[in-house]
């Protein structure tokens, strides 16, 4: 048998996350401890929520794979609020581990406890509080699948702090099918091919399409099938993908 938070960090990795961003907080040094054993996710520790959260979400520009967070219950959660936010409002794909107070204080006004399912009920795209250890496989594998499927966005995950420190002989769940929306990157290749534009418009940062990240570097973007000149302007993604929606699809 395996802590609660040993499994929960075996689920991370199965899931292809390698690298956390973290303000710590009692509320998860099960969380802490056991990866402080592990070589496969790098931790990085932060000063503030906000900006752990941010680098989570620039790490998932980069990688095409999830953020992931880690934050404490109460203040530690609110500060991440932003970076939830803004994962919403981009379509960017995070996970956010939320310490909770013990199971037994649930309900009865304990210090810094937050009912994280009306919180964020608005801003992510699921929040899931895992009281039996046995659920976290299926819970990890449910919230990196709503993370990445469809529209990407944030998946919160709550974790009392009692729970983490849990035995359990539950294995992990392997990922899950990943719902992709359309148009996709392939979409987008072919409307550029036949277009019959000689000029594209451009954000020269990362933008995201059909919940793919891509940064503009022709012609090794889309395998260099597509050779337009590219014009950089300070538009916002989602402003460029109106516009190559209105004119070139």
């Amino acid at each position: 048998m395996r802590r609660a938070a040993d499994l929960l960090v075996d689920c991370l990795v199965a899931h292809g996350l390698d690298r956390l961003f973290c303000v710590p907080g009692e509320s998860y040094l099960a969380l802490l401890d056991a990866l402080s054993e592990r070589r496969e996710i790098e931790t990085l520790v932060c000063r503030q929520e906000g900006g752990a959260g941010f680098m989570a979400l620039a790490d998932a520009k980069l990688t095409g794979r999830p953020g992931l967070l880690a934050v404490s219950r109460g203040p530690g959660a609110t500060n991440a609020s932003i970076a939830i936010h803004s994962a919403q409002q981009d379509a960017v794909p995070l996970l956010v581990l939320i310490g909770q107070v013990a199971r037994w204080e649930r309900g009865r006004g304990a210090f810094q406890e937050v009912d994280y399912g009306r919180t964020f009920a608005e801003m992510a795209k699921g929040v899931w509080e895992v009281h039996e250890a046995e659920r976290l496989p299926e819970v990890i594998a449910r919230a990196v699948n709503a993370a990445l499927s469809g529209t990407p966005g944030a998946a919160v995950v709550v974790l009392p702090e009692d729970m983490l420190g849990d035995r359990t002989q539950a294995a992990v769940q392997p990922p899950l099918p990943v719902a992709r929306s359309r148009p996709g990157a392939e979409d987008l290749r072919q409307a550029l091919v036949t277009s019959g534009l000689s000029i594209v418009l451009a954000d020269l940062m990362l933008w995201q399409w059909g919940g793919q990240t891509y940064q503009f570097i022709p012609p090794a973007w889309i395998d260099g099938t597509v050779r337009l000149p590219l014009v950089g302007m300070g538009y916002s993604s989602y402003r460029l993908i109106l516009f190559l929606a209105a004119v070139v699809i």
